[in-house]
């Protein structure tokens, strides 16, 4: 923008509120993750009140009064360059002529940061003293990787005038907190949503299942269990798998998540004789019908910081089973057997199957389960988390 036009511009958001916002992400597809959904829902909620602009290097999306703009990929590897490569790309084209830079990428620049996963620096030096730290440096120190991701870290979460840091739970603020303190007056927590489709504003839940599962080939007579992840080995599906081999037969699970990962997991499928109850469904442009399949969904993450699936199943009335608040972010929201039962140890698969046992033999639980699970995904709309985004880029634009 010319010097008049910034002058014009400026003069325009101070009367209206609507902002110029560029939002970074490497990808934005809704096949991508949790994070990107995360991403995408705002933008579609926001369009309506400022002036939204994506830059990213895979875009499968399209939204009335979006701007969408390609980010030139020149490698996809080593990832670490190729992060490098999208922040400088990124600052440059995004240094003038935007209120808002809303980044949910490790770049240095940007007014807004959303983070979604735990810090780098948090990773590599969280209880390590002595030679266990010094022993870290110096993996860090050899290592350009490391390097260029610490240092992007360092940036993006320096303090800087009007500059905002949103985790999406508390329990990542807290490790925020810990890792950069500096960051934290500039803290504040954004939580996804869910909003059903309007195609399920009144479903037969009975038959929806049956056509779901008649649509991916599943067996209709089973007690079908759900994973919604692109991590798998994060997320739990080696403690699932584990898990299900102890269950009776007519207990299935199915997989929904990047086919990328399902190789490595091929060998335990066979040892474990779970040949023909390990449904793989690859990863899906609409995940509503694989909640519509399910019974439970079974989530024993490792480490969360939110579990936007989780969300998700709960919307849909589907008990849910997640790791508790020490490994998975939005289970510090959760009650145990109100809406939720919460795993002590996602790596115990005799405590799993002893969960899902009781689930099965306790309709009036499982009933409770669903109900409180709808009441609990209602308080969490995307029209109400985008307003409370709406206040960060307010403040982020110094007209709060």
């Amino acid at each position: 923008m010319t010097t008049a036009a910034n002058a014009a511009h400026g003069e325009d958001r101070r009367l209206t509120g609507k902002l110029r916002v560029a939002v970074l992400n490497r990808i934005f597809a809704p096949t991508g993750g949790g994070a990107e959904r995360y991403s995408i829902a705002l933008v579609e909620q926001l369009a309506e009140r400022h002036e939204m602009h994506v830059f990213a290097q895979q875009i499968e999306h399209h939204w009335p009064g979006v701007t969408y703009h390609t980010v030139p990929t020149l490698l996809r590897k080593p990832r670490w360059l190729n992060q490098l490569w999208f922040a400088a790309w990124t600052w440059w084209v995004t240094r003038r002529g935007f209120d808002i830079v809303h980044s949910h990428e490790n770049t240095w620049h940007g007014n807004v940061q959303t983070v979604h996963v735990l810090p780098v620096k948090h990773n590599l030096f969280k209880n390590r003293h002595g030679l266990a730290w010094v022993s870290r440096w110096l993996k860090v120190v050899t290592s350009p990787r490391l390097i260029v991701y610490l240092l992007l870290e360092r940036y993006r979460f320096a303090a800087e005038p009007l500059r905002q840091i949103v985790v999406t739970s508390k329990s990542l603020g807290d490790v925020m907190e810990a890792t950069y303190p500096g960051c934290a007056a500039a803290l504040s927590v954004v939580t996804p949503g869910f909003d059903l489709p309007p195609r399920f504003a009144t479903w037969d839940r009975i038959a929806s299942q049956r056509r779901a599962r008649e649509r991916f080939g599943l067996p209709l007579p089973s007690i079908c269990l759900l994973l919604v992840a692109n991590d798998f080995r994060k997320k739990g599906l080696t403690t699932l798998l584990e898990t299900l081999a102890k269950l009776p037969r007519h207990h299935v699970l199915v997989v929904v998540g990047n086919p990328a990962h399902i190789a490595e997991f091929q060998a335990q499928i066979s040892r474990l004789q779970l040949t023909t109850r390990v449904f793989f469904l690859g990863q899906l442009p609409d995940v509503c019908d694989a909640y519509l399949a399910a019974d439970y969904l079974v989530h024993p993450t490792l480490e969360d910081t939110f579990a936007m699936a989780v969300l998700e199943a709960m919307a849909f009335g589907l008990p849910v089973l997640v790791s508790g608040a020490g490994f998975c972010g939005i289970a510090g929201l959760l009650q145990h057997q109100v809406n939720a039962w919460l795993l002590d140890d996602p790596r115990d698969a005799d405590s799993l199957m002893h969960a899902i046992q009781t689930l099965d033999a306790n309709a009036a639980l499982r009933q409770t389960l669903s109900d409180n699970a709808m009441r609990f995904a209602t308080g969490y709309q995307w029209k109400d988390i985008a307003q409370r985004q709406q206040t960060v880029y307010l403040a982020a634009a110094g007209l709060s």
